[in-house]
């Protein structure tokens, strides 16, 4: 029994050590990133205005760590929805179907410039701030809005145990191409298995990924 005990002991140390650690990485390479993509940002961000014009950045309500909710920042690749509200009516009884993959919904039209924002990932650079506020890491799995976290299962659920990432398992297996019930076991697998070496080959393969444009949408 005490050996139990130890083992168990010396595992909590560990995630806490791994946890503190991730941190840490996600503080210092998100903000050397912003430093080095400022000049960047300001062109990406001028392009909008001047090709797709008024707002900038996109704001969304999504569901984080603990079923915590924070605002998430993106470039805007949509036209204004006349429907906000109506966007997103997910009415399941039993959880979300496995076989559901997400779309962008009909009333939402994305821009001529959104659409390479979207293929290159540049819409997602944003999130860098929501690493370095704490509300997001580097690697882990994609936020959702609460619209369908609020739907999920007991079993579901648990992809929220740890805090959501810029990219994730799930995104270096299919990105935007794969269905829930995939995502959910890709996602799943990560939290039983994270590790500093696993959050390596995800940041690189995200990396390889983005620049084929594999899975985009």
């Amino acid at each position: 029994m005490e050996k139990i005990h130890y083992a168990r002991e010396r595992e909590k140390a560990q995630v806490s050590l791994y946890i503190l650690c991730k941190r840490i990485i996600d503080i210092v390479v998100s903000f050397i990133l912003l430093l080095c993509l400022s000049p960047f940002l300001l062109l990406f961000s001028i392009a909008i205005l001047i090709f797709s014009g008024r707002p900038i950045f996109f704001k969304q309500n999504r569901t984080g760590k603990n079923n915590q909710p924070f605002t998430i920042w993106k470039f805007r690749t949509m036209k204004k929805c006349p429907n906000p509200e109506k966007a997103h009516n997910y009415q399941w009884l039993d959880g979300v179907p496995n076989d559901f993959v997400f779309e962008t919904p009909k009333q939402q039209k994305i821009t001529k410039i959104g659409k390479i924002y979207r293929k290159l990932s540049i819409d997602e650079l944003p999130q860098l701030f929501n690493v370095l506020r704490g509300d997001m890491s580097l690697i882990g799995p994609r936020p959702e809005i609460p619209e369908i976290t609020q739907l999920y299962t007991r079993y579901q659920a648990v992809r929220l145990k740890v805090k959501p990432g810029l990219t994730g398992y799930a995104q270096t297996n299919g990105r935007s191409v794969i269905n829930h019930g995939m995502k959910i076991e890709y996602d799943l697998y990560y939290i039983e298995n994270q590790s500093f070496w696993l959050d390596v080959k995800i940041f690189f393969k995200t990396i390889g990924l983005v620049i084929l444009g594999k899975g985009a949408w």
